[in-house]
């Protein structure tokens, strides 16, 4: 999840009608006075991410702890579990007919990294769906999407697809460097000493690489879990894609041909923001052609989900921050919000057409703020990032938002037990849910009770 590489720092409803019968009024006014005596079963939801690297340790192996944690978190009120299945690696824990099992995943423990493997046989995620379904939870499964390996820190190696299979080259991203584009397989240490890039993207605007995804999801959505959340579903950075392929479609999509690429459309060199007074000649509508990228590959992802199995709710998670999200070439508003009115210096009038919140049976939201910004108006307010994203919605459909507790100024050492509990009132009742990051943190620094404080109270609130 780019929640803004703050995981490398650590390691969504019904209508009812009522007709004319006494019979039907009746049994409308007992359901209006069950939902005051148990707001629980009508209150907005409460969804706990589960990382799989960060939490592969506690459950790679062991039914046993699967089962004690999530009862723990619906002890706590939380209602929905999102597992993710597909790390960012791009080995997956189901089963697929398109990808390797997920043998071994780097662990950040006791101040260095380090791999835990994968003895057991069972399936994973089924294991997380027959425990919680027991305990009345429901179960999304969530993958990182356009990703296909990792070159790890510290000399641990790589793992995924793109560096098993070296056909697969050319799926990988090529980034806009400012010593010129280069396929991110091929990137140096000297190029990238940070190891930025050592999550492996994949092209959004190669067919070859939608296809492969499709059909993974469509594996994902044969099994009976509650939704499925893709995440990651977005290009790495403001510096890709600029491959071959994505030249040619994008050329396709305006119609011209780019005779100086890439710096008809950025110069290489350009930071993401903020940006220069004057762009190249194409960069908006490069802008508005990336997220049709992937707005329609969304389409499609939703399709071959419902196909599947109609009952699975679709959903997506992306950053709040809507306002610099254009650089990884998303717009993950309603079509009816007029992007171009608010952000001119990078949406073109078009872009709104690519906003794909109606296509979204839920979003969740990082809203990821500072531990002493988390009542307020803006981004980078925990209750700020709620408000923005619910007007970004135009009513199109369900936002959660909610904190990372385990990262970002004032998080990292725990003891923040108060502000957990505060964080729930916040979003939750600026948005239609509250959404926590991550299960390793809730555990790390024992903030079940914290949670429970919270939700309890909303709960309490609602019964009036």
């Amino acid at each position: 999840m780019n929640r803004k590489n703050f995981l490398m720092a650590a390691a969504g409803l019904g209508l009812f009608g009522v007709t004319s019968s006494c019979k039907e009024d009746n049994a409308a006014i007992e359901w209006i006075w069950d939902k005051k005596a148990d707001p629980s079963q009508t209150a907005k939801p409460r969804y706990i991410w589960i990382d799989a690297a960060a939490n592969f340790p506690d459950y790679a192996n062991s039914k046993e702890n699967i089962k004690r944690d999530l009862g723990k978190l619906a002890d706590a009120g939380i209602t929905d579990v999102v597992v993710d299945v597909r790390p960012s690696m791009g080995d997956v824990l189901f089963n697929s007919s398109q990808v390797q099992q997920v043998k071994k995943l780097d662990v950040w423990s006791s101040g260095s990294y380090g791999f835990v493997e994968r003895t057991a046989t069972w399936d994973y995620l089924q294991a997380f769906i027959d425990e919680g379904h027991a305990l009345g939870l429901k179960i999304h499964a969530a993958i990182n999407t356009f990703v296909a390996g990792n070159n790890y820190a510290y000399g641990l190696g790589q793992q995924g697809m793109l560096f098993r299979e070296g056909t697969k080259k050319e799926w990988a991203t090529t980034l806009n460097l400012p010593g010129g584009l280069v396929n991110v397989m091929d990137i140096t240490t000297a190029q990238d000493p940070n190891n930025s890039y050592g999550t492996k993207f994949i092209n959004p605007a190669n067919d070859e690489v939608q296809q492969y995804m499709l059909n993974i999801i469509g594996d994902l959505a044969k099994y009976n879990i509650d939704g499925l959340i893709l995440d990651r579903c977005r290009y790495n950075d403001f510096v890709c894609d600029f491959s071959t392929v994505t030249k040619q479609k994008f050329e396709q999509y305006i119609g011209e041909t780019v005779t100086n690429f890439p710096n008809d459309i950025i110069v290489p060199g350009t930071p993401s923001y903020p940006l220069p007074a004057t762009m190249p000649k194409h960069f908006k509508k490069w802008m508005e052609f990336r997220v049709k990228t992937i707005h329609d590959f969304m389409v499609k992802a939703r399709e071959r989900v419902k196909l599947v199995n109609d009952k699975i709710q679709f959903g997506v998670y992306v950053g709040g921050w809507y306002s610099t999200y254009y650089d990884v070439g998303v717009n993950w508003a309603s079509p009816k919000y007029n992007t171009a009115q608010f952000y001119p210096a990078w949406a073109s009038p078009a872009y709104k057409d690519f906003g794909y919140a109606d296509h979204m049976d839920f979003i969740l939201i990082g809203a990821y703020a500072p531990v002493d910004r988390i009542y307020g108006s803006g981004e980078w307010t925990v209750e700020g990032f709620c408000k923005n994203a619910k007007t970004l919605m135009q009513g199109d459909t369900k936002v959660s938002g909610g904190p990372d507790v385990g990262n970002g100024d004032g998080w990292g050492n725990g003891g923040m037990d108060a502000a957990v509990t505060k964080t729930v009132d916040a979003a939750i009742n600026a948005g239609d849910g509250y959404f926590i990051f991550d299960m390793v943190h809730v555990k790390r620094y024992n903030y079940f009770a914290a949670l429970k404080t919270g939700i309890d109270n909303y709960l309490n609130s609602i019964k009036k």
